[in-house]
């Protein structure tokens, strides 16, 4: 037992080297025993070390064997909150208080819990009375006591008045019954008084802290801080320089340092110097806190409110509306986010940080993980004004009317008073001049301008005095309005009376900045720069100044090079990260990666650890195509800075560059680790598992579903958690559990699999419900699977989305054709036409359905009618690939290569160009591959050798087209081996050929279903006279549903089949496999003509003549042979003027074809003949 003790002298002792040597006397005194105070010894060292599972360990012993050891129990609690388990922290203070129900310590974390996780303040005031029941039944005696565990409640109330005043009551009662007169008290009783704003009454009890103890640093802090809340900023300056001058030696206190930053803010001095005051608070409060777990004591040494004070300070100097896209983000947000974010990850109840962090958000642009924040603050406190005023401003920015009036109603509801809010009006007009309503804005903007009182407005704002950065922006709101509605003077009135009211302020070159505007509006781009030269670096919105500057010199003056000198002087005049990041994005505005990466590059050499720069070199090398640089800069990067988004931009980028083995290396090292159970590590994982899924998509298919499964399981567990511990992250943490739903459905669908699918997409609507992108992928998959009337609800719930409009018509569209009603069907085609005339995918979709309608002599309407809208249009690459598209279903080939031709370089229609050129130079008649009835014919009729040669030129020329045939997706390269290997099919070369069939053969083994492919190898099995073969291919595509994405593949896989089934003289399933074309495919001449051929062999000339009659229609009239079989079937039905017709036509197309003067022409002339 001496050991035992000694160990507790030497664990209690203030020396870290005797608090080591504390462990050995615990094992030395425990050898031959079990001591309860010996474990409880250990424990405590463990957990002084952070070793949380051995501390746990040594305590469970002694629950295990002492079960109503409640100390243990205490150490248990304590030991699970500082290893941030809420759940079995609260599970331990339950079972202690039942255990002894006045248990100090199990109704202090119940307080806590309720004030700083839940928000749940009616609960914790509840709780509280417990509290102080069992502080004053335990300890009764014992003020001191009182004091340390009644102090953290005062911190984490979030100053709501019940919480504080019963609080104040009991440490009042104490200090006055129980203790002697102490400083520490009187201290506490003025902080607690300032929480309430009662700041004279504050005032009192510092000077009697001074009274009793005059060195007290607290006390005469507390004086001086009371005499800045009141104002007093001379006397509060004077009293703090004494301060300073009588206790250098006492170190620096970061209340005294906030107050001074305080004081230079009120005085409107220098930003840099209050910013730089504030830095060193912020960073003394927080040196407090290093290496503290999460505990009572890390509570109190947090103190929110504090934090909070500092960052509306830092607030001051923010800017007040939202970044645009692209804009670098201050520094400043930087700071108040590092202040911030420790307080709301520890205290998510506490509404105030939450609010803040949701207004830095919206500042930052980010608004939806702003609205996630604020839908969580409302959940806390539903009648917060503040809350739907930043809500009402949020919706504002994402052009959302309608619910920013919403929420500026239920701001109202909740709180009348909030109409006397120039904010309130402030975010009203900004939504009519939105609107287009710029009268109603007008009006109600110059009402707010009247009633300010200049220097002494009364009104408040979001709770606080309505700030000079408000007054600016409701004039400027003003202005732009005046200007919008095209009233120019009465603009310039009001930016003059701007300039005269904000002289001498922080907004002044802000007002500037937006006369300068006006300026340029005008005209006037010489006085726009002259005002903006004025500004100097010292003053504030410098760097806006001269970024409007540089726009002005790049978009009106098209002057690159004095562009670029605004952003070097920034850096000469205010050198440092942030401005280094401006010039170096400068250059990549103007197209010169080069340059930017050398500035990125210097700003990265004195700041190596900065993520932004390292994301940014990185990016630059990829937009200057110098792939692999960027992936040796991220790899020298990732092992010089282990940060997660390196390896997850290094892992995307080999994924791009097709290094699937490379990209797996890297993402299984970052998730080769120990169990974590922290939210940020949790978060990585499951994003480095989606990439992972990815990757294997390309090399481990069987991999796929079980990655996915781990990165939902994961996600799932982080669901939970989220909403209490990171609330402004639930948005986008939902986005990525829909996000593995998607990639879920879109592996399912890889593998023809559309019910897991579908279900996989509805899964992904439970996270974002309503989420158009969804809704329109489950449509498109009920379209594949001929699923109308699903696909139809899909589309109504899409209707009242603009965004989707387009592709919802295009999808009702095809639910129209294929229910045969097709003059619905190509009215939505036109009425977007008619929107959008340069809309060419449209355009693509509604030829392809006007021929399958029969109706493609109708396209040249539609072409008339887009050509109306621009001249340019026939330049355009989707106008000609569309141009081409029509001509090779009209059967004009060379017309069809020469506008296809014209689209062939296109990024967007390029590739499908390229594949359309290769598939006319390689069939241009557009015969039957693989086909035989009408071979024999064909060949008599024709000039062998010639076609032969034409043949071959068409097969180098396809060849030729295939080496700029560069895809970048998987899918495009199975679709350059199927083209390559098409052109050996095309020699009929048995080498040849059979080498294309191995390579089809073994491309089914991946894709067993590709409708491309077994189409391939049926066609090459015939080639190579191997009928039998290739008729179980064709059965196999004679069951497949029809869908639009294969619907050309499953036509000439039937037509093929319809082939053999001639051959074999089974002209019932041939005709039943013709009639299936022609059901999705009016136009489909090559059925009318195999139809035509066998109502011959059944001797029913005038069904033959009729089938023949459609297949020379449908055929433009190009195709000869027809031709020649129609005119023989009219000639045998004796319509010999018919005959005579369409014997002038096939002549005036092939004038030396064989037989046809002859045998028709002359024979039906002479029939003719009295």
């Amino acid at each position: 037992q001496g050991l035992v003790l000694k160990g507790w002298i030497y664990l209690t002792s203030s020396k870290q080297n005797a608090v080591k040597k504390s462990i050995k006397y615990f094992d030395e005194g425990m050898q031959d025993t079990s001591d309860i105070f010996g474990i409880m010894g250990k424990a405590r060292y463990f957990m002084m070390q952070q070793n949380y599972s051995s501390a746990l360990e040594a305590v469970n012993q002694i629950i295990v064997t002492f079960t109503d050891f409640i100390p243990a129990l205490i150490l248990k609690m304590r030991l699970f909150l500082a290893q941030q388990d809420w759940e079995q922290t609260l599970e331990t203070a339950e079972r202690i208080l039942c255990k002894d129900g006045a248990n100090i310590d199990g109704h202090q974390t119940l307080t806590v819990n309720y004030l700083s996780r839940l928000g749940k303040l009616d609960s914790a005031s509840l709780q509280l009375r417990d509290f102080i029941h069992s502080l004053k039944t335990k300890e009764p005696q014992n003020a001191e006591i009182h004091l340390q565990k009644a102090r953290v409640v005062s911190r984490l109330c979030g100053k709501n008045q019940q919480i504080l005043q019963q609080i104040y009551g009991f440490i009042e009662y104490s200090y006055a019954e129980l203790a002697s007169p102490d400083a520490c008290f009187a201290n506490e009783l003025g902080y607690q008084l300032i929480l309430q704003e009662r700041w004279k009454d504050a005032s009192v009890w510092y000077r009697t802290a001074m009274e009793l103890d005059e060195n007290s640093i607290d006390a005469m802090t507390g004086i001086i801080w009371c005499q800045v809340l009141e104002g007093k900023l001379e006397e509060a300056e004077h009293q703090l320089e004494f301060l300073r001058e009588v206790h250098q030696s006492t170190g620096k206190s970061p209340v005294l340092i906030y107050l001074q930053a305080v004081i230079a803010s009120r005085k409107r001095k220098n930003e840099k110097l209050v910013t730089t005051l504030l830095n060193e608070a912020a960073e003394l409060h927080s040196s407090a806190l290093k290496d503290l777990p999460l505990s009572i004591e890390y509570y109190e040494k947090l103190n929110p409110l504090f934090l909070i004070n500092i960052v509306k300070e830092y607030l001051v100097f923010c800017p007040r509306l939202p970044l645009s896209p692209g804009q670098i983000i201050s520094p400043l947000f930087k700071q108040v986010a590092l202040l911030l974010y420790p307080v709301v990850k520890a205290a998510p109840g506490i509404m105030e940080p939450l609010y803040l962090v949701a207004q830095l958000k919206y500042l930052s642009g980010e608004l939806e993980n702003a609205q996630g924040i604020l839908q969580h603050c409302i959940g806390l406190d539903p009648t917060a004004a503040d809350l739907h005023l930043l809500m009402a401003q949020i919706y504002l920015s994402q052009g959302n009317l309608k619910e920013c009036y919403h929420s500026l109603e239920l701001g109202v509801s909740h709180h009348f008073q909030i109409r006397d809010y120039p904010l309130y009006h402030y975010i009203k007009a900004r939504a009519l001049n939105k609107a287009g309503d710029y009268p109603e804005a007008i009006k109600i903007l110059k009402e707010i301008v009247s009633s300010h009182v200049k220097k002494g407005d009364s009104k408040r704002v979001c709770g606080t005095r309505s700030t000079t950065s408000e007054w600016a922006s409701i004039y400027l709101e003003l202005a732009e309005a005046l200007q919008l509605n095209g009233e120019l003077h009465e603009a310039t009135k009001i930016m003059q009376d701007a300039t005269n009211e904000f002289s001498g302020t922080s907004e002044e070159i802000r007002i500037t900045i937006a006369n300068a505007d006006l300026a340029v509006h005008k005209g006037e781009v010489e006085t726009a720069l002259s005002m903006l030269r004025h500004v100097t670096p010292n003053q504030p919105y410098y760097t806006e100044a001269k970024e409007k500057m540089a726009q002005i010199y790049l978009h009106m003056r098209k002057d690159k090079k004095l562009y670029i000198a605004c952003y070097c002087e920034m850096c000469e005049k205010c050198p440092g990260p942030h401005t280094s990041l401006l010039l170096g994005d400068a250059f990549m505005n103007i197209q010169q990666p080069e340059e930017a990466v050398k500035i990125y590059e210097e700003a990265q050499r004195k700041n190596y650890l900065d993520s932004v720069l390292v994301r940014k070199i990185g990016n630059a090398y990829v937009k200057t195509h110098q792939y692999n640089k960027a992936v040796n800069y991220y790899e020298v990067a990732l092992k010089m800075n282990e940060q997660d988004f390196l390896c997850h931009d290094l892992a995307e980028l080999l994924l791009k560059l097709k290094k699937f083995k490379k990209a797996e290396r890297v993402l299984s090292q970052a998730l080769n680790h120990d169990f974590v159970n922290d939210l940020t590590s949790m978060i990585k994982d499951v994003r480095s598992l989606i990439l992972l899924a990815k990757v294997y998509e390309n090399i481990k298919k069987e991999d796929v579903l079980a990655t996915l499964n781990k990165a939902f399981e994961l996600q799932h567990k982080i669901l939970k958690r989220i909403p209490l511990e990171q609330p402004e992250s639930v948005p986008s943490q939902k986005q990525l559990a829909a996000l593995i739903n998607i990639q879920f459905a879109e592996h399912y669908l890889s593998h023809k699999d559309y019910k897991q699918a579908a279900k996989s997409y509805k899964n992904a609507l439970t996270y974002i419900p309503g989420d158009s992108k969804i809704i329109l992928k489950l449509a498109y998959l009920y379209l594949e699977e001929e699923d109308l009337d699903s696909c139809e609800y899909q589309c109504a719930l899409l209707h009242r989305d603009e965004k989707s409009n387009e592709a919802t018509t295009m999808i009702m569209a095809d639910i129209w054709f294929r229910k045969q009603k097709y003059e619905q069907a190509i009215s939505l085609y036109q009425d977007v036409l008619e929107k959008s005339p340069d809309n060419f995918s449209v355009l693509e979709r509604l030829i392809d359905l006007l021929r399958r309608t029969g109706n493609l002599d109708k396209t040249t309407f539609f072409f008339k009618m887009v050509s109306k809208q621009s001249t340019r249009l026939f330049l355009e690459p989707g106008y000609n690939y569309c141009r081409g598209l029509y001509c090779w279903h009209m059967g004009q080939s060379n017309q069809a290569l020469k506008c296809f031709n014209k689209a062939r370089k296109d990024t967007e229609w390029g590739q499908k160009a390229v594949t359309n050129m290769i598939q006319i130079c390689l069939n241009p008649d557009n015969e039957v591959i693989g086909g035989e009835v009408f071979e024999s014919l064909e060949e008599e009729e024709s000039n062998l050798d010639n076609k032969q040669e034409a043949a071959q030129h068409g097969i180098r020329t396809g060849e030729k087209l295939l080496m700029e045939f560069c895809p970048c997706s998987q899918e495009g390269q199975n679709q350059l081996k199927i083209l390559r290997n098409y052109c050996l099919m095309a020699t009929k070369d048995k080498n040849n050929v059979e080498k294309a069939l191995g390579v089809f053969v073994e491309m089914t083994q991946k894709e067993k279903e590709s409708v491309q492919i077994i189409l391939a190898v049926a066609q090459a099995y015939l080639i190579l006279k191997q009928t039998s073969k290739a008729t179980i291919q064709l059965k196999r595509l004679a069951k497949v549903n029809w869908t639009l994405s294969d619907a050309e593949e499953l036509e000439k896989s039937w037509i093929l089949l319809a082939d053999i089934y001639c051959r074999s003289g089974k002209y019932d399933r041939a005709t039943e496999q013709l009639k299936r074309c022609l059901q999705y495919n009016k136009s489909c001449s090559k059925a009318y003509e195999y139809l035509g051929f066998i109502m011959e062999k059944g001797q029913a000339s005038t069904g033959a003549a009729k089938n023949y009659e459609f297949a020379w229609k449908y055929s433009n009239k190009a195709n000869p042979a027809v031709g020649f079989k129609l005119a023989f079937n009219y000639l045998k039905n004796k319509n010999y003027v018919e005959a005579i017709e369409v014997c002038h036509d096939v002549l005036k197309i092939c004038p030396s074809y064989p037989k046809i003067r002859e045998e028709i022409l002359e024979k039906a002339q002479a029939a003719l003949k009295p």
